[in-house]
């Protein structure tokens, strides 16, 4: 029997959805985004996808300037593959998400692989005391809004960021339809692997957290890409987490932490920082005798163009 891979642990810092109030712990200035970013690579993530917030409130921003303030800080500190986000906020157009890659020409982005319903407006309802003024409105506001991405939008960020700047992508696929989108771009040649395909499980206008439904994306996968022409990874949100990630694992995936994925280390336990879910990943993994890929490896895995090779 083939010796399995090693395991690409990619660690989402902050991301747009959750807001300071849900955690005292959600990193939102630079310094703070830098800080567990550094730690979580120490730890033992490969991959660092990053979303930016106005330092003054920690709303999310899509303003370079922002971004400029923490991302050549993590590349200085870290080995890690620096990942930047294409999706920003369901409040953000496609210029504006597009603003800080453009300009940094990383070696991964995001891209969120269609239009859908993208919300956790119900968590508002949990919440009697909210620590910001802004946090309210655009928690409860998600119920009437959509994350566009259209095929042409998709197109459009191949094309700028693909064959414009060299980067390669995390396909986020929140449901099974996204496969088949994905594999449309592979047959207009936009494409090409290895491809690094993001399974989402458990957001409200996604795909739920039943484990089938992790199986169903990993055989459709398969017979859509061919399964030595992709790496599999798994997003489990919220409490779904390390059930999910664990799942992943054991059927040969890849795997993704992080506060913008969930706020908790365990039941009613907050996660102070993210290198405390890689760290807890990892011993996961230990356990099941997988390794862990560096960064180097996880760039080889994946195609990537190096971390020489970017604008910042």
């Amino acid at each position: 029997m083939a010796r399995p891979d090693k395991v690409i642990i990619s660690c989402a810092l902050t991301g747009s959805v959750h807001t300071p109030t849900m955690s005292p712990y959600l990193p939102v200035t630079p310094d703070q985004i830098a800080e567990q970013a550094i730690e979580a690579a120490e730890a033992g993530a490969a991959i660092l996808h990053l979303h930016a917030r106005n330092p003054a409130d920690g709303k999310p921003t899509p303003d370079p300037k922002v971004f400029d303030q923490f991302i050549p800080r993590i590349k200085a500190a870290t080995d890690a593959v620096i990942n930047i986000t294409t999706g920003g906020s369901t409040r953000m157009t496609v210029e504006e998400r597009l603003a800080y890659p453009r300009q940094a020409k990383p070696e991964m982005c995001s891209l969120n692989m269609g239009s859908m319903n993208f919300t956790i407006h119900p968590v508002a309802r949990k919440i009697k005391e909210w620590k910001l003024p802004w946090e309210q409105a655009y928690v409860e506001g998600m119920e009437d809004l959509i994350f566009r991405n259209t095929f042409k939008d998709i197109k459009y960020i191949l094309q700028t960021l693909g064959e414009g700047c060299g980067t390669r992508f995390e396909f986020e696929c929140y449901d099974l339809g996204h496969l088949y989108t994905l594999a449309h771009f592979v047959d207009e040649g936009l494409v090409k692997g290895p491809i690094f395909i993001q399974s989402i499980y458990g957001i409200l206008g996604g795909m739920g957290p039943d484990p089938e439904n992790l199986s169903i994306m990993r055989t459709t996968a398969d017979r859509l890409f061919g399964r030595e022409n992709y790496r599999f990874s798994v997003l489990g949100a919220g409490r779904h987490q390390m059930p999910l990630l664990t799942m992943a694992a054991i059927m040969g995936g890849n795997v993704r932490v992080g506060l913008e994925d969930s706020l908790y280390l365990g039941r009613g336990e907050y996660a102070r920082t993210c290198a405390e879910q890689v760290r807890k990943i990892r011993r996961i993994l230990d356990e099941l005798s997988l390794e862990i890929a560096t960064p180097d490896e996880a760039r080889a895995m994946l195609g990537l163009k190096g971390k020489d090779a970017v604008n910042f």
